[in-house]
């Protein structure tokens, strides 16, 4: 089982992202802001994966420095960023190396799929460990 902290704004977007999570056996933690993702990593020693929205609260690099902390502070961290908005090559450049992206709006199967072909995190995983 994999350890995903989720950090998305707006609550109907972060729930659903729990639900499928879950439903891929996966334990999940989540926020609303980067403030409350980083006391999260600061109290919950294993945490495997990062997913992120770039945009929180109007800020569209906040995800981004939340990322960047977040490794700083655990070097090992997964990163999967999340956005409905277009990527521009200046912010890739800002990405944390071996983050992956994924575009909202996403299916099960989307983040599914990404989590395994980017990271090796997949439902067998979560099932065995």
């Amino acid at each position: 089982m994999a350890v995903v902290l989720v950090v998305e704004d707006e609550d109907q977007v972060r729930v659903l992202a729990e639900s499928y999570l879950e439903e891929q056996g996966h334990r999940v933690l989540s926020a609303g802001t980067p403030a409350g993702a980083l006391a999260l990593l600061h109290q919950s020693p294993a945490v495997d994966l990062l997913f992120t929205d770039l945009d929180l609260k109007g800020d569209i690099h906040a995800g981004i420095e939340l990322a960047k902390a977040a490794v700083k502070l655990r070097p090992q961290l997964h990163v999967l960023y999340t956005t409905g908005r277009a990527i521009t090559d200046g912010m890739k450049a800002r990405f944390v190396p071996g983050s992956a992206t994924l575009a909202k709006p996403y299916t099960v199967e989307e983040l599914r799929d990404s989590l395994s072909t980017n990271f090796q995190i997949d439902r067998l995983r979560a099932a065995h460990l």
